[in-house]
């Protein structure tokens, strides 16, 4: 009985001694701001007011703080992931587990269909009373890009339970509310996933290749000869990108992803950002390699508006692409074939799209870009009028 006293002394004082450091490290160490692994801010130390106490928020901001700024919150959590994953776990923070080392968000039911057809019919409405400056009605097409989740449905874990709404039906039902003609990019890149890698396997976004399978269906409704992969000059920037994906799930033992990029030596580029004042002759910011958040070399990360002009390019036509991320490695294929291209995102963009339409009278082609994972969200979509 002793010797049991002796191991249960020395187990309190240890677990005293473990919870004593943990205190120290969450008092002494310095808090970050932001999270890289995450690519968010973390919690602010909470203020204090009556109402807020009185109301339960302040002890909720408590909370959130301390979890945001625990001592190497990123290795516990990798821990916990482990076990998790040695449990059998196929889905964790609505991430499935699935085949090939893929890591795939979930697809949730989506609530905003109504509102958001509604809104792009209103810009539908605008755009069909205006004229380009030839007398001409614009060329107006929607393209909503299927995920990972619908794509590559069969890598996903078995016995799912079956859902009552698709991603397909809801592109479906908003190119019919909204009027606009649709880009259906879907059978474009079932045929690429035969063939390579369409989705990144640990970041929401598709890849360059899979951009490209779009690329190739915005040439087929738009009647454009699309530039052949094999007179692109390929170049891979990364082999070890982990992206948002991965940042829910925190499994440090997978490999990163391979980024490619894509360049036309015909293609004479001025890229200026209206929003920061700077130019530049490549649609790729490499410093973003050596940053956590690598997708964001991809046209400098986020602008509200962004001028692309190619002096070598095979028509006159400017476009205007009202989008969210996942344009931003679209653009790189788009350029041979628009004089100009105006690249808008409206969550910051101040103005209206239809306004900044009529006041460039060379507008001849827009294209609306969005995923389908975060369209229900996108604080962008009800900008656009």
């Amino acid at each position: 009985m002793t010797g049991d006293k002796k191991v249960q002394g020395m187990t309190a004082w240890l677990l005293a001694a473990m919870v004593l450091a943990m205190a120290a490290g969450f008092a002494l160490l310095p808090k970050k701001t932001f999270s890289e692994n995450e690519n968010r801010y973390l919690a602010k130390s909470p203020a204090l007011s009556r109402e807020r106490l009185f109301s339960g928020q302040m002890m909720e901001d408590i909370g959130t703080y301390l979890s945001d700024h625990f001592p190497c919150r990123d290795f516990f959590m990798g821990l916990k992931t482990q076990a998790e994953l040695l449990s059998g776990r196929c889905e964790i923070g609505g991430v499935y587990i699935a085949d090939d080392g893929y890591l795939i968000e979930r697809y949730e039911k989506p609530e905003n269909t109504e509102k958001i057809g509604e809104i792009l019919h209103t810009f539908a409405e605008k755009i069909g009373e205006m004229e380009t400056a030839d007398g001409c009605a614009f060329n107006l097409r929607l393209m909503l890009v299927p995920t990972a989740s619908c794509i590559l449905a069969d890598k996903l874990p078995n016995h799912l339970p079956a859902a009552d709404w698709s991603q397909t039906d809801t592109m479906e039902r908003l190119a019919g509310l909204s009027g606009i003609p649709a880009i259906d990019c879907s059978g474009r890149l079932r045929e690429a996933a035969k063939s390579g890698q369409v989705y990144y396997r640990l970041d929401h976004h598709w890849t360059t290749y899979g951009a490209y399978a779009g690329y190739l269906a915005f040439c087929g409704d738009m009647g454009l000869e699309p530039v052949p992969l094999d007179e692109l000059e390929a170049q891979v920037v990364s082999t070890d990108f982990k992206g948002t994906v991965y940042s829910k799930v925190n499994d440090y033992t997978v490999p990163g992803d391979v980024i490619t990029i894509y360049t036309n030596p015909a293609d004479r580029l001025t890229v200026a950002y209206t929003d920061t004042g700077e130019t530049a002759d490549s649609l790729y910011n490499l410093d973003y390699v050596n940053q956590k958040d690598q997708y964001s070399l991809f046209l400098d990360n986020l602008h509200s508006l962004i001028e692309i002009t190619n002096e070598t390019a095979e028509t006159d036509r400017e476009l205007v692409l009202i989008k969210d991320s996942y344009a931003n490695c679209l653009v790189p294929f788009l350029v041979r074939h628009f004089r100009k291209i105006y690249v808008l995102d409206t969550r910051s963009y101040r103005l209206g799209p239809s306004q900044f339409i009529g006041e460039h009278p060379g507008v001849t082609d827009i294209l609306i870009l969005y995923n389908m994972n975060t369209l229900d969200s996108d604080l962008g979509i009800r900008a656009i009028y």
